[in-house]
């Protein structure tokens, strides 16, 4: 009987022993499933890639900097801004949150934090931030944005107030709210004349006003379109005004699979929307959903089609 007892007792020990192994493991692992960025607008939970490692050297840097004077607005900027660029959006988020309380009328944390309120899904939010800047911004001078990562010829193609009116058009774009994200992107059509600024903000133009069914007023817009400008970065948004204008075939820039990236899926999701605001509603679903079964999914393009499938399909 005592070596009855005896065996028992071991056996519930090892029993324990095993469940208690197996319970550490489900923690651990569900903490690791619980570290993500965001929810889509379909339901994905989003996470973000490992940094490569020259931006995540990049990143250090610019934290060193900040830690070394946290009080300079420019250090904050520029740590937030490669926190983000590393794809951790919310603790961007925090670190221009922390920045307002410092700085609360400050118009370059608000867009910046507004941007990032986009990359995470939270519009309404967005919109706040990014319409406060723009009242800030009313009666000053524009200024040139300086890039986080510069483009071939390492020449800024953005202005200040040009971002603040085309993000705050997005949000309002990815709400479906179609007459203020208009308003924002003639605002932004307005803060410069340079090629780069007239094709992002012409085509964000042109895609609206074709879902309101203005398509003279959207063909209007075109008028200063031409295969010969002289594009430095946005060579996606210039290659879709030239689809809109007729000088390109969708067909013919329209690639199944190519390379994901942030300015193949915005010319992805315009030649989709193109498809859809012209009646072919089954071609345009097909694209969408192509963008969003990639990974790139802080990108613009991406976003645009998660909400066109979440209200349209």
């Amino acid at each position: 009987m005592k070596y009855f007892f005896a065996v028992c007792l071991i056996i519930i020990a090892i029993s324990c022993n095993n469940s208690t192994g197996k319970e550490e493991h489900t923690t651990k692992s569900a903490t690791a499933e619980d570290s993500y960025e965001a929810i889509g607008l379909l339901g994905d939970t989003l996470r973000s890639a490992e940094p490569s490692e020259e931006l995540l050297q990049r990143y250090l840097e610019k934290k060193a900097i900040y830690d070394s004077l946290p009080d300079d607005l420019d250090n904050l900027i520029w740590f937030g801004r490669f926190t983000a660029y590393k794809g951790d959006y919310r603790k961007a988020i925090e670190i221009y949150s922390e920045g307002l309380k410092k700085f609360p009328n400050e118009s370059r944390l608000l867009r910046h934090r507004g941007h990032r309120y986009i990359s995470i899904r939270e519009f309404d939010k967005a919109t706040k931030d990014l319409g406060r800047a723009a009242k800030l911004i009313e009666g000053k001078e524009n200024q040139t944005e300086p890039d986080g990562m510069p483009n071939a010829r390492n020449i800024p193609v953005s202005s200040m107030h040009g971002n603040i009116y085309y993000h705050l058009g997005l949000a309002y774009y990815l709400k479906q709210d179609m007459r203020n994200a208009l308003e924002a992107y003639k605002k932004c059509l307005e803060t410069s004349t340079s090629p780069d600024n007239v094709v992002s903000a012409t085509h964000w133009i042109y895609m609206i006003n074709r879902r309101m069914g203005r398509l003279e007023t959207a063909d209007q817009y075109l008028q200063n379109i031409s295969a010969d400008m002289d594009v430095i970065e946005n060579d996606a948004y210039h290659t879709a005004c030239l689809v809109y204008k007729g000088i390109i075939e969708a067909d013919d820039v329209y690639e199944p699979g190519a390379e994901e990236s942030p300015s193949g899926s915005a010319l992805k999701y315009a030649i989709g929307n193109w498809h859809f605001y012209n009646g072919e509603r089954d071609k345009a679903r097909q694209i969408f959903e192509e963008i969003v079964a990639g990974k790139d999914w802080a990108s613009f393009g991406f976003i645009a089609a998660e909400s066109d499938l979440n209200n349209y399909f």
